[in-house]
């Protein structure tokens, strides 16, 4: 039985979807068949960032309204075996979406797939809403500043009271904490947020660091999810939090200055510490 994994945020432009992205193609690296919905209906920006956004012909919508199937709707990614994504309407309203259709669409998946990752909207309007419904394991993503990690608590606070689980007395979602954009000089010089401050305030498991890194843009330009790009900093830091994600102890990096010596510039090797 899948999996499903919301990636979800209070606050707009934190990196959800390029975390879905790669959250989602590192598990299919691990050899798990893993499916990415976009649930921002209306915007769909999940098929740029995955570089499939010629090839799509039908959209979560048109499942949902039963105008096509799953296999005609899925798109399987060129480079990862075990991933498909199923993209979302860039023509219909939010309102599209029905509880009963999403629930449809979940249940038909959970045969096929081990994990379901749900890339949600910000916020709290219709489409992020039916994303993190049906979550059991959330991924709540913010910035190292003071309005997105005060959205992001908000947010904590609807998964335990109005997902499924909460609903029908299950046990809650799991709740992880993705610090994304994250600059470890800044911290020091009082610029934004550190880990610990985060963690204070939302008191949920860390998941990942992601460092500040032109790879993620180079990355969305190019139609290739991040963490194909092994050598980058940033590439790096989320198949650190795949692995976490899947129970392995890993050593948190980039969260600490680098030193400016000869051997750290030529080689680009970053401090680990554990959080």
């Amino acid at each position: 039985m899948a999996k499903i994994i919301v990636v979800t945020s209070g606050k707009g432009g934190v990196g959800k979807t390029t975390s879905s992205a790669a959250i989602s193609t590192g598990l299919a690296l691990r050899g798990f068949k893993t499916v990415v919905i976009d649930f921002d209906v209306g915007l769909r920006n999940l098929d740029l960032v995955m570089g499939c956004e010629r090839r799509v012909v039908y959209d979560l919508i048109n499942v949902v309204n039963g105008e096509s199937s799953l296999r005609q709707s899925l798109i399987k990614d060129k480079r990862t075996e075990n991933l498909y994504i199923l993209p979302a309407s860039q023509t219909r309203d939010k309102d599209a979406l029905t509880k009963e259709g999403v629930e449809r669409v979940i249940n038909e998946l959970r045969n096929d797939f081990d994990y379901i990752v749900c890339d949600s909207p910000a916020g709290i309007e219709k489409g992020a809403m039916m994303a993190l419904y049906f979550s059991d394991i959330a991924i709540v993503v913010t910035n190292p500043e003071i309005s997105s990690v005060r959205d992001s608590d908000r947010i904590l606070g609807i998964l335990s009271s109005k997902s499924r689980r909460a609903e029908q007395g299950m046990d809650g979602v799991v709740e992880h904490l993705l610090l994304t954009r994250y600059s470890p000089e800044r911290v020091v010089r009082g610029d934004m947020l550190s880990v610990e401050d985060v963690k204070e305030v939302l008191a949920i498991p860390l998941l990942g660091v992601i460092p500040e890194s032109p790879a993620v843009l180079r990355a969305s330009n190019s139609g290739e999810p991040v963490i194909l790009d092994a050598p980058s900093d940033a590439g790096q830091a989320y198949a650190d939090a795949v692995s976490r994600l899947l129970g392995e102890t890993v050593p948190f990096r980039f969260i600490k200055p680098q030193k400016k010596g000869i051997f750290r510039r030529l080689f680009g090797k970053a401090e680990e510490t554990t959080v």
